[in-house]
């Protein structure tokens, strides 16, 4: 199991009363959330490996060279070359991510990020690199390209807390869109998507996205199919694909998560015991995690 844990705090923070605070008043919902999240994922689905997947780079710089619209609407601010900028985020969210960090680590749960990478490239590799089946826990649909049910590999989105999970397998997607998981990608390069500052192909929305991929098997075929004068592309279709050649020249690179980011070694099995009792020990009377923490540690103990 794969845990988009940004993805998944941010749900926590909107979805748990701020009035969840600290003994000394500070905020810690998204921190108690998330715990309760993963308390229930490992209660509902019994994964034998579970790695939290983190944003070391929300938005690296070798995607915005491609395109600098990517994500420039969530910049809060611009950082020197070679550091991360930083995202919008709410005020009382920010501090709680560190903490969120040293919980994870004094539990055992396993925690990746790799510098100039996002969550999703992580999430990308272990994906490839697996060798049994994959659950991968994201509000983000850009990872419904990683969708294989020959492999096992599906997405479980969720539509209110985790409690209730959208089963996201290519039947599902085939309904939903028209495509398969890498065919989700390239629809969503073809449409576009303002929450991520991709501005797709003018004039080509979902529904016709869906179809020239229907007609002409994947992005490549789409793009053969304008360069020949007996395919059944409208006039204002080929106008438009024709005029966007630079865009789509670079986006699939910024669109597709990487398979191949150099991750560090780590256990990715779920721990019976917390790795260090004492640090989270502290971290339970500092933050007023107690009951969170032991409904998670009686989960992972049965």
């Amino acid at each position: 199991m794969l845990l988009d844990t940004a993805s998944l705090y941010f749900r926590a923070y909107f979805g748990v009363p701020d009035s969840v605070r600290a003994p000394d008043g500070t905020p810690v919902n998204a921190v108690r959330g998330l715990l309760d999240f993963i308390t229930r994922l490992v209660q509902d689905h019994r994964p034998d490996d579970l790695v939290a997947c983190m944003d070391a780079d929300w938005r690296p710089h070798w995607r915005v060279e491609l395109i600098p619209s990517y994500k420039a609407h969530r910049v809060a601010t611009e950082t020197a070359q070679g550091l991360p900028d930083e995202e919008e985020t709410p005020d009382t969210l920010a501090p709680q991510v560190p903490v969120i960090e040293e919980v994870l680590d004094a539990l055992g749960i396993a925690r990746v990020g790799v510098a100039h990478y996002e969550a999703d490239d992580v999430i990308g590799t272990l994906t490839r690199r697996a060798t049994g089946p994959v659950d991968i826990v994201t509000g983000d649909r850009d990872l419904y390209q990683l969708v294989d049910d020959a492999r096992g590999v599906r997405v479980l989105y969720p539509l209110k807390g985790v409690g209730s999970l959208q089963l996201t397998d290519e039947t599902w997607l085939r309904e939903r869109y028209g495509v398969d998981g890498p065919g989700y990608a390239d629809l969503a390069l073809l449409r576009g998507d303002p929450s991520d500052g991709l501005p797709g192909v003018p004039g080509i929305g979902e529904k016709t996205a869906a179809k020239l991929l229907d007609s002409y098997g994947d992005l490549a075929g789409i793009m053969a199919a304008v360069d020949d004068p007996s395919s059944r592309l409208t006039p204002s279709q080929r106008k438009r694909l024709d005029e966007a050649r630079d865009y789509v020249a670079v986006a699939p690179k910024v669109v597709r998560v990487a398979g191949d980011v150099p991750l560090p070694a780590f256990d990715p099995a779920l721990p019976a015991e917390p790795r260090d009792p004492m640090a989270l020990d502290a971290l339970v009377q500092r933050w007023g995690l107690g009951g969170a923490v032991r409904r998670l540690l009686s989960t992972l103990h049965t």
